[in-house]
């Protein structure tokens, strides 16, 4: 079970592959189950599914928004939070997770693992970028995971270490 107030950023595709969606509705369900909050861009592909996944656990949902219109939060955001910040809002998304999973995903995924690894958030990856650690501090350098079960367990690990 998570610590009281938890929030895990779930980041990636806006137009995820049927893979991604399966895999970020599955972390979304996980994290809810465990307790977490799930915080996301509050949009589709990933974002959706991830919402969707942990509304279906009994999850809360956070939808950070490019735009002012709350209104096209996807269906499952519980917590619409319209920053009128565009693609400056990944910065918000990445911090108010005290941790991030991302999958799958584009540069905008990429932008949001930079700041998350900048805020020493730790940052685990299933199906996104694979960052070559030689150009990586020690203290800043996101996990692998091959499913949604181990994405979720190793960010738990280094949550609690």
């Amino acid at each position: 079970m998570a610590k009281p107030g938890l929030a895990v950023s779930v980041i990636g595709a806006g137009q995820a592959t049927a893979q991604e969606s399966a895999w970020a509705e599955e972390v979304g369900r996980l994290l809810a189950e465990r307790g977490a909050v799930v915080v996301c861009g509050g949009l589709g592909g990933v974002m959706e599914a991830a919402c969707r996944g942990a509304r279906a656990a009994g999850g809360l949902t956070v939808g950070i928004l490019p735009g002012y219109d709350r209104a096209v939060a996807n269906r499952w955001t519980e917590v619409a939070i319209a920053t009128g910040l565009a693609e400056a809002r990944n910065v918000i998304v990445a911090a108010s997770g005290d941790g991030v999973i991302a999958i799958g995903g584009s540069l905008g995924t990429l932008s949001e693992i930079a700041f998350a690894l900048k805020l020493r958030r730790p940052v685990v990856t299933l199906g996104s970028w694979h960052l070559d650690p030689k150009h990586l501090p020690d203290q800043a350098r996101p996990f692998a995971a091959e499913t949604p079960a181990e994405a979720v367990d190793l960010l738990f690990h280094h949550l609690r270490t």
